[in-house]
C-alpha cells in the first residue's frame, strides 16, 4: 500500500513539474515572439566599424542562419564565401576595417525555371545580418560594389564556378562611439510605403 501512495505521489509531483516547465516554455515562447519583433524593429546597417577580430564561432553561427533561410522549392541556390583578408575587397569598399569579414553570397548562374535565386539569395543575406546583430556585431549589406566585381577579383575571391554575385555582407565589432540613433538611416513612414485595399 505504501509503495502504491508513494508511486502516486511521485507521478503527481512529476505532473506539477511537467505543468510548470511547459508553462515556462509556453511562456517564454511568446516572450520570444515579442522580443523577435522587438529586435527587428531597433537593427540598422552599420556603417562604424572597430578592427576587432570577428571569431570562427561568431562567422559559424551567422552562416547557419544563412543556410536555414527559404527559398523556391528548397532549392538553396546560393554559396557564401568568407574573406578575413580585407586586401582581397579593398577595391570593393572605400574603407574596410581589419578584423572586419565579408561574407560574398553568390547565387547559380543559371536560373532553373520558376526560380528567383536574387531573391533566394537576398533571404539568405538578410538572415545573416540579422544573426550578426543578434550577437552584437554590425553588419551592413551592399550590392553596388556589385557591379565592380570582374573575372580577375572572382578568381581573387574564389568565387565557385557556375555562381555569380549577388550580394556582400560586411560584418564586423561596433565602433564604441557608434550608436542606433546617430547610425541608423531615417525611415519612411507607415503611411508613404503602406497601402491597404479592400
Amino acid at each position: 500500500m505504501e509503495k502504491s501512495v508513494m508511486n502516486t505521489n511521485r507521478m503527481t509531483g512529476l505532473t506539477a513539474i511537467l505543468i510548470i516547465l511547459l508553462n515556462m516554455a509556453v511562456g517564454s515562447g511568446q516572450t520570444s515572439r515579442n522580443n523577435v519583433i522587438e529586435f527587428i524593429l531597433s537593427t540598422y546597417s552599420a556603417r562604424m566599424f572597430s578592427d576587432k577580430p570577428v571569431t570562427d564561432n561568431e562567422i559559424e553561427q551567422i552562416l547557419k542562419c544563412g543556410i536555414k533561410a527559404p527559398s523556391a522549392r528548397n532549392s538553396q541556390p546560393w554559396k557564401f564565401t568568407v574573406v578575413r583578408d580585407m586586401t582581397k575587397v579593398n577595391s570593393l569598399f572605400r574603407s574596410i576595417n581589419d578584423g572586419n569579414v565579408v561574407i560574398i553570397v553568390s547565387g547559380l548562374e543559371t536560373e532553373p525555371q520558376r526560380m528567383n535565386v536574387d531573391f533566394d539569395c537576398a533571404l539568405a543575406t538578410e538572415n545573416m545580418c540579422i544573426a550578426a546583430q543578434g550577437l552584437g556585431l554590425g553588419a551592413r549589406i551592399y550590392t553596388g560594389p556589385v557591379r565592380r566585381i570582374d573575372a580577375e577579383t572572382i578568381k581573387i575571391l574564389e568565387i565557385p564556378d557556375g555562381y555569380r554575385v549577388v550580394a556582400l555582407l560586411r560584418i564586423g565589432h561596433l565602433d564604441t562611439g557608434a550608436d542606433a540613433v546617430t547610425s541608423a538611416s531615417p525611415r519612411k513612414t507607415m503611411d508613404e510605403l503602406v497601402n491597404y485595399t479592400e
